[in-house]
């Protein structure tokens, strides 16, 4: 079961004694009670042994070290909000562009939110700390102390040694009397504990608006995912094309040397003889691993998207479905028409993203559609792409049930992408992309023939 916040606990005013509310909310009270005091010691002893030592310079650095002391206080502070309220408190700060400590200080001390955190530790340190305290104690430790009444009693000799004073309120005699002492304590535990869920609700509130992030701050998060998930993409392509390079450069030279040494063995051989059908039997599996190879290394970055674009790799695909494809592919990327002037191109993600897509959706269409005739459409426009693979086949299609189309999703999720699948029962099967993009510029004269 979802655990809800101490605020919504609350409002749910018969439920919150049975739920666990307030027992977060007193956790989380006598958390910052516990440290707040060390707290308090640590921000006076490192001030004051700054300021002493700043006269020979030596505590200069202790000083500057203390703009910085919200930031332990704030990490911690944000997993204890998780006592009083589940949802998530993510830190404010960015990740340095560059790698070091003189880097991350310069960051640091350019944020906002350092400042914001520093803040709150010499608020907690000075005033809140001491406030968690005093509600602590009313709320939790009177309570309890009034309930213990009998047991307090029982431990100091009973009635005849006078008596004792229950959190030195009145002087308890009798057991009578302090089983009466007990029960007003267990009722004033439970009617205390709407105070304490409500003043821990607003100590957490106050907390979140110091330490978690700003819109601002959450936009330049968010770009600075952004920019990473794209650096990812990029590294990956990159990783991509330099295996196909080490395949197409390294093993698949070395296949075609040994297939053609195998085949000048055979020459030597005599006709019928066993060496010379062992030789043809290893030179026929030296051909089908190289045919095997080259289609890996088609499979992993296909050589004819990297020279001719996105349309002829969606026309080369389409050549090689068994069934029959019809293409229509218009990715007017805004170039010009002069002859030898290269056109622009689709970002390398993009163009490899939409390629396997028509891939593994034609490769579908062949496996399990029963379709007779399936049609590829792309077109960009408005700076999106969009490509639709439609086959007329019998439908019932459930990208849950398989995982190519759900990593093709993900692939597209990471460029800002969209994969709808629609595939009622009969058919048609159609299945559409939207990639934001824009075309990037030439970069070199455009192949020819």
């Amino acid at each position: 079961m979802r655990r809800e916040s101490v605020w919504a606990e609350l409002r749910n005013a018969r439920g919150y004694p049975r739920s666990t509310a307030p027992w977060r909310a007193a956790a989380y009270v006598t958390g910052g009670a516990l440290l707040g005091a060390p707290l308090t010691v640590a921000l006076a002893a490192t001030l004051t042994a700054g300021l002493v030592l700043s006269v020979a310079l030596v505590g200069l650095p202790l000083l500057a070290a203390l703009a910085f002391a919200g930031l332990p206080v704030a990490a911690l502070e944000r997993r204890r909000l998780r006592l009083v309220d589940p949802a998530p408190a993510p830190s404010p700060h960015r990740a340095p562009d560059t790698p070091g400590l003189t880097a991350w200080l310069r960051l640091r001390a350019r944020e906002q939110a350092t400042w914001r955190e520093l803040a709150y530790a010499v608020l907690m340190a000075f005033v809140l700390w001491p406030l968690d305290l005093v509600v602590a104690a009313c709320t939790l430790a009177l309570p309890l102390l009034l309930a213990g009444a009998p047991a307090h009693l029982a431990l100091t000799g009973g009635p005849a040694d006078g008596g004792v004073r229950p959190a030195k309120l009145w002087l308890v005699e009798s057991y009578p009397a302090a089983l009466g002492t007990a029960a007003l304590g267990l009722v004033l535990l439970v009617a205390l504990l709407y105070p304490l869920g409500a003043y821990a609700a607003a100590r957490a509130a106050l907390a979140r608006l110091l330490l978690a992030p700003r819109e601002a701050e959450s936009r330049a998060l968010l770009a600075e995912v952004t920019r990473s998930r794209a650096r990812l993409v990029t590294a990956f392509e990159a990783e991509r094309r330099r295996v196909e390079r080490d395949l197409h450069d390294g093993a698949q030279q070395r296949l075609v040397a040994l297939s053609m040494t195998l085949g000048l063995a055979r020459l030597d051989a005599e006709p019928d003889s066993p060496l010379a059908a062992r030789l043809a039997t290893a030179h026929g599996e030296a051909d089908a691993v190289l045919a095997e190879l080259r289609e890996l290394i088609r499979g992993i970055h296909p050589q004819v998207l990297a020279d001719y674009g996105l349309p002829a790799a969606i026309e080369d695909a389409a050549d090689r479905s068994p069934v029959p494809v019809d293409v229509d592919v218009d990715v007017d990327t805004g170039a010009g028409t002069d002859t030898g002037t290269p056109l622009p191109r689709l970002p390398e993600p993009v163009e490899s993203a939409a390629y396997f897509a028509v891939r593994e959706a034609l490769t579908n269409v062949a496996k399990h559609s029963g379709a007779s005739r399936a049609a590829v459409h792309v077109r960009h426009a408005r700076g999106t792409l969009r490509l639709t693979v439609r086959d007329d086949g019998t439908g019932g299609a459930d990208p849950a049930r398989g995982s190519g189309l759900t990593g093709l999703a993900d692939r597209l999720a990471v460029l800002d992408g969209t994969l709808t699948v629609t595939s009622p029962p009969g058919g048609p099967t159609v299945l559409t992309l939207e990639i934001p993009c824009t075309p990037r510029p030439p970069s070199g004269p455009a192949p020819t023939e």
